[in-house]
C-alpha cells in the first residue's frame, strides 16, 4: 500500500506544480517586474537588478521564519492566481459554446450567417462555372486543378465561419452544433440525450481519447484567461501585451485543434458504438445485422428524454 501512496502523492505533487504553482509563480514574477519598472522604465535591467538588492538586503530577510513565511505566501498566491484562472477560463468555455440569445449574441450570430451565406454563394459560383474535361472510361469527369484548387480555397474559407449554416455566436459552438446535426440526420437520435448513456459503455481507450481532446480544450481556455490577465498587466507595462497576444493567439489555435477533435471524436464514437448502446437497451435484438435505423434512432431518443 506504501509505494501506491507514494506513487499517487507523487502525482498529486506534480499536478498541483504544474497546474497551479508555476503558471500562476510566473505570472506573479511578470507582475513585480512590470510593477517595478513602469513603462517608462520598460527594459531598465540596472533599474530591477537594484531592487532586487535592496530587497535581499533587508535584515528581516535574514531569519528563516520570515523566509519561510514568504515563500509560503507566495506559493499561494500563486495558487490562487491559478485558481482564478481556471474560474475565468470554465466561463470562458461555456462563453465559447453558448448558444446566445441575448441581443449581442444574436446580432454576432446574424453577422456569421450573413458571412457565410456570402462565401457559401461563392463555392455554388465557382462549382457551377466549373469547367469539366472530357469524361474518363468509367464516365467521371475531371475538374481542372487551378479550378479544383479555388473551389477548395473558397471551401476553407466558408468552414473557418463554421461548417453549417450559423445558428451560434462563436464557431465553438457552431462546430458541436454541426456534430449533432449530423448525428440526428445519419440516425435520427438527439445527441444530447444519446451521449450520457453512450460516455458509459465506452472502451477504455476511446474514453481516455475523448477525455484528451476534452481536458485540451479546456487548458486553451485557462490560456485564454491567462491572455486576459496578462492583457490587464500590460497597463503598467506594455510589453505584457506581447505575452497576452502571444497567449491569446496560441489559445485559440489549441481551442479549435481540440474541439475539432473533440467532435469528431463524439461523432466516431456514436458511429462505431450506437448500436451496441440500441442493443444493450433492448431496441435491437442482439443478432440483428445492418446499420442503426432512424426508426431505431428516434426510439432512443424517445426511452432517453423519457417521453410521456
Amino acid at each position: 500500500m506504501n509505494p501506491l501512496l507514494d506513487t499517487l502523492g507523487s502525482k498529486l505533487t506534480e499536478r498541483w506544480l504544474n497546474l497551479l504553482v508555476l503558471p500562476g509563480a510566473l505570472f506573479l514574477a511578470v507582475t513585480a517586474i512590470g510593477t517595478t519598472l513602469g513603462h517608462r522604465h520598460w527594459h531598465d535591467v540596472d533599474r530591477l537588478r537594484a531592487t532586487l538588492d535592496g530587497l535581499a538586503a533587508r535584515p528581516a530577510l535574514d531569519r528563516t521564519g520570515t523566509a519561510a513565511l514568504l515563500a509560503a505566501l507566495v506559493l499561494l498566491t500563486a495558487a490562487a492566481a491559478s485558481l482564478a484562472a481556471q474560474f475565468l477560463g470554465g466561463a470562458i468555455e461555456q462563453y465559447w459554446l453558448r448558444f446566445g440569445r441575448d441581443p449581442l449574441s444574436l446580432a454576432r450570430t446574424a453577422r456569421r450567417e450573413r458571412q457565410w451565406k456570402e462565401r457559401d454563394a461563392k463555392v455554388e459560383e465557382a462549382v457551377a462555372h466549373a469547367n469539366p474535361t472530357a469524361a474518363g472510361a468509367n464516365g467521371a469527369v475531371t475538374i481542372p486543378r487551378s479550378t479544383w484548387a479555388r473551389i477548395q480555397a473558397l471551401s476553407e474559407a466558408r468552414d473557418r465561419i463554421a461548417l453549417r449554416e450559423p445558428t451560434r455566436p462563436t464557431w465553438y459552438g457552431d462546430r458541436m452544433q454541426a456534430t449533432a446535426d449530423r448525428v440526428e440526420a445519419a440516425y435520427g437520435v438527439d445527441l444530447a440525450a444519446l451521449w450520457p448513456r453512450l460516455w458509459l459503455i465506452l472502451p477504455e481507450l476511446a474514453g481516455r481519447q475523448i477525455q484528451s481532446a476534452r481536458d485540451s480544450f479546456s487548458a486553451a481556455a485557462r490560456l485564454t484567461a491567462w491572455a486576459a490577465g496578462y492583457a490587464l498587466l500590460a497597463c503598467w507595462w506594455w510589453p505584457a501585451a506581447l505575452v497576452a497576444v502571444g497567449c491569446g493567439a496560441v489559445a485559440r489555435f489549441r481551442a479549435r485543434t481540440a474541439l475539432g477533435a473533440l467532435a469528431g471524436l463524439i461523432e466516431a464514437a456514436v458511429d462505431v458504438h450506437g448500436r451496441e448502446l440500441a442493443t444493450r437497451i433492448g431496441l435491437i435484438a442482439p443478432d440483428a445485422t445492418g446499420l442503426l435505423t432512424h426508426d431505431t434512432g428516434d426510439g432512443m431518443s424517445e426511452v432517453f428524454r423519457k417521453a410521456d
